[in-house]
């Protein structure tokens, strides 16, 4: 009899990857969606769709409560619903711990606890790294987050901290790009056009997770995984800009790009701009407090040995191979 998972958040970027690679490796699979989530990655006829609704924690519960009754519970779930984007840190607060909470306390009440639950947490909870020795950030470091959305990712984590007889991993991740992504994707666009942005001249190392790196390690984790414990997860290698610039031009045949920083103060004012917007109109946008402290970083290096002793975590993609494949889908997808 095959395992039982469930996915939350399965519209989204990442949340595909999981589906498929839980289809892939035998799983009834269960998408966790809303009636408004686009469905355009997951066609596959194997998949069982859910609706949730995770802002009303008693029709979650009821939910929840009937697809239990009627089909069993799920051995694994994998909660990878959360909010990046906010016009405050109410927004960030209710859906990044909220949702987790309400999910949890469900699982609880009507007597479906899984066998493991992995929580898709964020490298965000660390804040800021060492930026003169370059010290890779570990599992085990103190999070210090400096952002509203990194604060509210440790929130959830802390939450599941406080409950050990909850069956609990938790991956804190860098950032994850390949096919379907969009915020890379703009970065990648910006090179094909012959020019590169990045901000400040303070060197600073990059670190990447190609998204089926990532899907093959959760899967792997919740089979293997120690339970309570935090995963620091990264494709292996640190890229400073200029590496991560040339590698792009090179997988897109560009053969001469210009390179245009932004002074770090000039960043500062666009993002401060960007956050009275928001906070007067109430709409998201890119560039805000958040994202200043972000693209200010200078060190996003990762300890991942915690995941290869515990999993056997082994990335199969470095920057190059990654890029090359989400190139081709850009093209192919017309992106591009």
């Amino acid at each position: 009899m095959s395992k039982k998972i469930l996915i939350t958040g399965a519209g989204g970027f990442i949340g595909g990857y999981l589906v498929a690679e839980a289809l892939k490796r035998g799983f009834e699979t269960w998408a966790a969606v809303r009636s408004t989530t686009s469905r355009e990655f997951l066609n596959d006829e194997r998949i069982h769709f859910i609706e949730l609704d995770f802002s009303d924690s008693d029709k979650l519960e009821a939910q929840l409560r009937q697809t239990v009754a009627e089909n069993g519970a799920w051995h694994y779930v994998v909660h990878n619903l959360g909010a990046t984007k906010a016009a405050n840190y109410q927004t960030f607060r209710n859906v990044n711990y909220g949702y987790l909470r309400a999910l949890v306390d469900a699982l609880t009440e009507i007597g479906a606890v899984p066998e493991r639950f992995l929580l898709m947490s964020s490298l965000s909870v660390m804040g800021m790294g060492d930026e003169k020795q370059y010290t890779p950030f570990r599992a085990t470091d103190a999070p210090h987050p400096n952002t509203r959305y990194g604060m509210s990712k440790l929130q959830a984590e802390t939450f599941l901290q406080m409950h050990p007889d909850f069956p609990s991993v938790i991956f804190r991740c860098t950032g994850v790009y390949g096919p379907h992504e969009r915020d890379y994707y703009l970065m990648i666009k910006s090179i094909s056009k012959g020019f590169n942005f990045s901000v400040g001249f303070k060197k600073q190392m990059l670190t990447f997770l190609y998204v089926e790196d990532l899907a093959r390690g959760v899967m792997d984790a919740l089979e293997k995984a120690q339970l309570h414990k935090v995963y620091v997860m990264s494709g292996d290698g640190s890229y400073t800009q200029k590496q991560f610039r040339e590698i792009v031009a090179r997988v897109l045949g560009k053969k001469f790009v210009v390179p245009i920083v932004c002074p770090i103060w000039l960043l500062w004012l666009v993002c401060r701009i960007g956050s009275i917007y928001s906070k007067l109109t109430l709409k998201t946008v890119t560039l805000n407090a958040d994202k200043f402290k972000i693209l200010k970083q200078r060190n996003w290096l990762c300890d991942t040995s915690e995941a290869k002793a515990d999993f056997d975590f082994e990335p199969r993609f470095d920057l190059e191979s990654g890029i090359h494949r989400a190139v081709e889908w850009y093209k192919q997808a017309g992106w591009l």
